[in-house]
């Protein structure tokens, strides 16, 4: 079983007297720094000049600097900025103002696990991952509580780094739920394998293969989005809040006992076979190499296939349906 560390396990003492560069004021990046702010820590937010964020974060009340001069100032950095950017970002702006005894920080094992970024040896690399957006880790420690998180040690020059982890857990907030220990590569190599097969592309590709299916045999588009993807949310609501036997519990009869005739069919050894090669080319790196090459190449592909994607007819029927739908949040899209 998975060692689990609580706000009884860390001494906040372990952040007095050090400053603490949050580096990024996105999703992440903003619950971090307000989070551990509150909590009593002495905290910079570090950004590139011209960043939009800037003024955001100094309405929330933060001091901004360059990130050049947060990651100078600062005794813990904790790096929250997409995993392509992060290892120009390192090289450029933060590797060179790294002091022996600093702590450097990640929400994400990425560019550790895979050596995109090479820290000097005398210092300490640790991780605290939250498992829930920015704005849920923000909102849910404004009430009182937190988000659970996951907590790793890739590199101990000082002998405390996960002590010093885990009291930036518990400044965070996610002690007060739990913080699971794990590595950098488990870390890395479970969130890209989830994405990939589970919760971005397998469920992607299951709602579009229903929804064509059902269109292909003569339904109508409106009422086959409304099968394969709107009622989606109300089936992972119930997933969240109780697991599957909650779900089972909540639907009808005639949709569990579909759930267990079915469900098999769909997702058969062939499925299976696939997910390990995902899997397999996540642990051998295979995924990580197309990524960053993609990434160097300026993001042909991606961005191509971002387009293709959106010009979908599923997507266009979608976007008509919720239109109807003036109680949904707005986003980008």
């Amino acid at each position: 079983m998975a060692k689990i560390y609580y706000e009884s396990d860390a001494d906040p003492s372990r952040l007095d007297g050090k400053r603490i560069a949050v580096l990024g004021y996105g999703s992440q990046g903003h619950a971090h720094a307000l989070n551990l702010r509150d909590s009593g820590c002495d905290v910079v937010v570090g950004l590139y000049d011209g960043s939009k964020s800037w003024q955001v974060a100094e309405g929330d009340g933060l001091r901004v600097l360059s990130v050049d001069r947060a990651a100078a100032e600062a005794d813990i950095m904790m790096v929250v900025v997409p995993d392509q950017t992060q290892r120009e970002l390192y090289e450029q702006h933060i590797r060179p103002g790294l002091h022996p005894g600093n702590t450097l920080m990640f929400a994400h094992g990425f560019n550790i696990h895979h050596r995109q970024v090479l820290p000097p040896l005398d210092i300490d690399v640790s991780m605290i991952a939250p498992k829930g957006p920015g704005h849920l880790v923000r909102s849910i420690y404004q009430h009182g509580a937190g988000v659970p998180a996951l907590i790793a040690v890739h590199q101990d020059a000082s002998g405390q780094a996960r002590e010093t982890a885990l009291a930036y857990g518990r400044a965070l907030g996610a002690a007060r739920a739990g913080l699971l220990e794990t590595t950098f590569a488990e870390e890395t190599e479970t969130d890209n394998f989830g994405e990939q097969a589970v919760l971005c592309g397998g469920l992607t590709a299951l709602i579009r293969a229903g929804y064509e299916t059902l269109v292909e045999a003569g339904y109508q588009p409106e009422v086959a989005y409304f099968e394969c993807c709107h009622e989606l949310k109300l089936i992972i609501d119930l997933i969240y809040e109780g697991g599957l036997a909650r779900m089972r519990y909540s639907i009808s009869d005639t949709a569990e006992f579909g759930d267990y005739t079915a469900g098999p069919k769909v997702i058969d050894n062939h499925v299976r076979e696939t997910m390990r090669q995902i899997l397999h080319d996540i642990q051998d790196g295979t995924f990580a190499r197309t990524w960053i090459l993609e990434n160097q190449a300026g993001r042909p592909n991606f961005f191509a296939r971002r387009e293709r994607e959106a010009e979908n007819p599923m997507e266009q029927v979608g976007a008509e349906l919720r239109s109807m739908m003036g109680w949904l949040k707005k986003g980008d899209h």
